[in-house]
């Protein structure tokens, strides 16, 4: 049997037009995801530093839930937004500004330690969503350390500043570990059903089981379980980040 494309773009896309794109083009779940990597190197830490912690997160919302999805909706329009092109590159820009400036104040505040820091998180939005360099930072493995690892061992070293202990060096290299195989496995969900509702017009086909019983293939049928394996992750990710923040406080 055949099946009309699914209607929206991703699981969490809102309606076409208006304020919905600007909402949209926030990618709301991984956004959150994003922030609870933040979160989880903070936990990792000897000690979180509120001011530090809310800086780190405010950064990494305007770089990477801002800056880096109106520039991923910019390169190709994945989520057929109607935002126009002036509009996404100038929600870029200017998070990204507000992110670098963020990390500045944090080089001068804080400590200068963080420069590599800012310098990298400034490179990883352009190069990786841009594609630049041929696409040779737009793959898999970027996309885990840029968007989880990356996040993870910038807040747990924003909150030690240093080498501390052996046990708590281990923590934030397991804990960024952690955040990168999560987000590879998202990746390998996210893969087959971004290519099920963007791109793929119908499914024919039928599963016929050991009872004899057959399940006629669709669009639907395949992708409802890869969105319901991604909202599972997308709030459970958060949660259990909060909790940590929360165990930790």
């Amino acid at each position: 049997m055949a099946e009309d494309r699914l209607q929206r773009p991703a699981f969490y896309a809102l309606r076409r037009g208006g304020w919905r794109d600007l909402v949209t083009v926030l990618h709301p779940p991984y956004t959150l995801w994003n922030l609870a990597n933040v979160a989880f190197g903070a936990a990792a830490a000897t000690q979180i530093h509120t001011d530090r912690f809310v800086s780190t997160l405010a950064a990494f919302f305007l770089a990477v839930g801002i800056s880096a999805h109106a520039l991923d909706e910019l390169k190709g329009r994945p989520l057929s937004t109607e935002l126009s092109d002036t509009a996404l590159i100038s929600l870029a820009s200017i998070s990204l500004a507000g992110a670098i400036g963020i990390g500045i104040a944090g080089c001068i505040i804080v400590s200068p330690t963080l420069v590599p820091l800012v310098l990298a998180g400034g490179f990883f939005v352009v190069a990786y969503n841009l594609e630049l360099f041929g696409g040779r930072f737009h793959n898999d493995f970027w996309l885990a350390f840029a968007w989880a690892a990356f996040p993870a061992l910038t807040s747990w070293w924003v909150n030690t500043l240093s080498f501390a202990s052996l046990q708590t060096d281990v923590a934030g290299a397991l804990v960024a570990a952690g955040c990168f195989g999560l987000v590879s496995v998202q990746r390998t969900l996210s893969t087959p059903v971004s290519r099920l509702r963007r791109r793929t017009v119908s499914v024919t086909g039928e599963q016929r089981l050991a009872d004899g019983s057959v399940i006629p293939l669709s669009v639907g049928e395949l992708a409802r379980p890869l969105d319901a394996s991604l909202k599972g992750l997308s709030w459970a990710v958060v949660v259990l980040a909060v909790g940590l923040v929360v165990i930790r406080y």
